[in-house]
């Protein structure tokens, strides 16, 4: 949505029900582009989860960004801030690329699966078989675990593709379901991926949604940085909707 002018400040059941894929639009989330908050930004993205909780989306920051392009706010490249802090990011043909906040540490959490925060919290298991896997059996566990309290995780399972390539799917909390792309899952399975196999360029992941990539560095105490979630966007549709 385009909030420039703050014409709007949605409570959570309006959000509820404009993601509710029922009765309303039907979303993996909701974001409006606000003003800037700071010097030499040029938005800033509110987004919000189909249960009206706020958190930082990496897709969800692609598409900011193209929308963004598409109102005349940006050419192609842009800085914006969201729930998480500052991000930059840039426009190339149909690939867009955002870039993440550092990561200094990826928790182990057993022999194949670990825990980080790429600005949202992921735990991420290697499996063998991701597509014969029953997703929310094996997420709910973990997706509510002590381990993880109050606010829970989200919870991602990865099946290596190649020397350098997954594929994965997400359990994402908010959406309390399975999403078909989660871009800061994406994130942390790759880092996780480049962890497991002393990677130190970048990781192509495959998800239900399409096919993105994670580039990065890694420095001397076995840090990210300079990490960039890039893929495409697409507008599907605009219109009006009353908001009760």
């Amino acid at each position: 949505m385009d909030n420039r002018e703050m014409k709007y400040r949605l409570q959570t059941h309006q959000i509820v029900a404009l993601c509710d894929r029922h009765f309303g639009i039907g979303s993996d989330g909701l974001i409006m582009i606000q003003p800037a908050q700071n010097d030499g930004e040029d938005f800033y993205m509110n987004f919000y989860n189909p249960d009206g909780s706020s958190s930082f989306c990496g897709n969800g920051s692609r598409c900011a960004v193209h929308f963004a392009a598409s109102l005349g706010i940006i050419e192609d490249s842009c800085r914006f801030s969201a729930i998480d802090g500052l991000h930059e990011a840039y426009i190339i043909q149909n690939t867009i690329g955002v870039k993440m906040n550092n990561v200094q540490e990826i928790i182990q959490k057993s022999d194949n699966a670990f825990y980080l925060n790429t600005g949202s919290p992921h735990y991420v298991a290697l499996v063998s078989d991701v597509e014969k896997l029953d997703l929310v059996q094996a997420a709910l566990p973990v997706r509510h675990h002590e381990d993880f309290a109050p606010g829970g995780t989200n919870v991602n399972f990865i099946e290596q593709l190649s020397p350098q390539g997954i594929r994965m799917r997400t359990f994402e909390r908010g959406v309390e379901a399975e999403t078909l792309s989660c871009g800061t899952g994406v994130t942390a399975a790759a880092l996780v991926f480049a962890k497991i196999n002393n990677l130190r360029s970048e990781v192509k992941v495959d998800t239900r949604g399409g096919k993105l990539s994670v580039s990065f560095e890694v420095n001397n105490h076995n840090e990210f940085f300079n990490i960039f979630l890039k893929g495409p966007a697409k507008s599907v549709f605009s219109g009006a909707i009353d908001i009760l």
